[in-house]
């Protein structure tokens, strides 16, 4: 075992306080004022736009965590993520995967979004109000994906308990409970890969058309996945992709109901749902930060940089740069063409289902804007989840007068900015 890091300054403590989930900004601004710099040996912290783009995009920066000097001892059975790969291992990965996730299959699935987010909102939303995170936050992605997958209806409940605990280990080794795994989310990720081994079994004796069956049959070059690679792909999009889209879905809705100018526009223009979309991945990332470790010495600004440091990479803090994004703590969904965000991340890591978690929320944001008559934040109505990382409430309770019925379904996805 590392031995333990020595106390976290004031700042980076503050960032960790959970009294601190309702906005962490204000603290995050201070952060990426004073980065990049060393608050302690084998850690770096960047929190500007142009720096932690860069990183991203550096080829001395490996994505693999083991390779820190702070990385704690693995616990419990392990899956080889390729969020934690590196090129070319990650780019073989990658490129088997990312035909499913092409713009065109993505596109294919709008009218089913559509038909799901209308079913969901029309359901929930009546006299009285609903909770938006249980309503249609969890439910919308997670039906998607499921099906996209092949898991059974009857399994979705499941798959989404196990989701949630085991969201914790996606947060970066910084604070008191670094590197410890709860015992619940040791039991969901021992129970993940026991589920996804069975269901490759089945769809490797009873081929169907969901995305287990095209992962056991899709080959390039001679090259092809095998089960541990498709095991390890099941539980990062059920876990890792999941759960950052309904955070999306629900940071989206909270920032509309917070900004009812923002929300009305919206209203009058439904087209606008991707720009939408785009202003709050940059206003109230879905994704707070991420982390890279050196391979070798240098610098980042004026902070030195050892082989091994872990390179603490501040997403919500970048998105936020007054030096990019004019008057960044501004949620504006006419923004207009600005640099890019990075809670899709950037370089060879950028997000994979980012066409399709920008599909789902865009839709769902449509038919908030347009369903619900008079929707409005239920006061005390939002209770932040406990990551740090993974950032979204966990409680989002609205008040409605009614619910209007959804429209035929439109002859096609809305459309909106993509990139990468």
């Amino acid at each position: 075992m590392p031995p333990d890091p020595p106390a976290l300054p004031e700042e980076i403590a503050e960032l960790t306080d959970p009294g601190h989930r309702e906005d962490p900004y204000p603290y995050l601004g201070k952060l990426r004022e004073r980065s990049p710099y060393r608050p302690f040996d084998g850690l770096v912290v960047v929190g500007r736009h142009a720096q932690v783009s860069a990183v991203l995009r550096d080829p001395a920066m490996s994505a693999a965590r083991d390779r820190a000097a702070l990385s704690p001892t693995p616990q419990g059975p392990r899956t080889r993520n390729f969020l934690h790969l590196d090129p070319p291992e990650h780019t073989r990965y990658r490129r088997l995967v990312a035909g499913a996730f092409a713009r065109r299959q993505v596109a294919g699935l709008a009218p089913r979004i559509r038909e799901i987010a209308a079913e969901l909102v029309g359901g929930a939303a009546g006299p009285g109000g609903f909770e938006v995170v249980d309503g249609l936050a969890y439910p919308l992605p997670l039906r998607v994906i499921c099906e996209l997958l092949g898991v059974p209806f009857e399994d979705r409940d499941l798959l989404q308990d196990w989701s949630a605990k085991l969201s914790e280990a996606l947060d970066p080794p910084i604070g008191p409970a670094a590197g410890r795994m709860t015992t619940d989310a040791a039991r969901a990720r021992a129970a993940f890969v026991a589920y996804f081994r069975k269901l490759i079994e089945q769809r490797r004796d009873a081929p169907r058309d969901d995305l287990v069956s095209h992962l056991l049959q899709v080959e390039e070059d001679g090259q092809r996945l095998d089960d541990h690679d498709i095991l390890t792909t099941c539980v990062l999009l059920l876990n890792a992709g999941h759960e950052t889209t309904v955070n999306l879905i629900a940071n989206a809705v909270l920032a509309l109901l917070r900004h009812p100018d923002q929300l009305e526009r919206l209203r009058a223009d439904p087209s606008l749902a991707p720009a939408a979309v785009e202003e709050v991945l940059r206003y109230d990332a879905p994704v707070q930060m991420t982390t890279r470790v050196a391979r070798r010495a240098g610098t980042i600004g004026a902070a030195e940089v050892r082989p091994g440091d872990m390179v603490l990479l501040l997403l919500g803090a970048a998105n936020r740069d007054p030096g990019v994004f004019p008057d960044p703590d501004r949620f504006d969904i006419g923004r207009g063409p600005a640099p890019a965000h990075l809670s899709f991340s950037a370089g060879p890591h950028f997000c994979l289902g980012a066409g399709l978690a920008r599909l789902e929320v865009a839709i769902a944001l449509e038919l908030f804007a347009t369903l619900p008559v008079r929707p409005r934040l239920r006061p005390g109505g939002v209770v932040y989840k406990r990551n740090l990382n993974l950032r979204g409430p966990d409680r989002l309770l609205i008040d409605t007068d009614a619910v209007r019925p959804a429209p035929p379904a439109a002859e096609g996805p809305p459309q909106g900015p993509h990139h990468g």
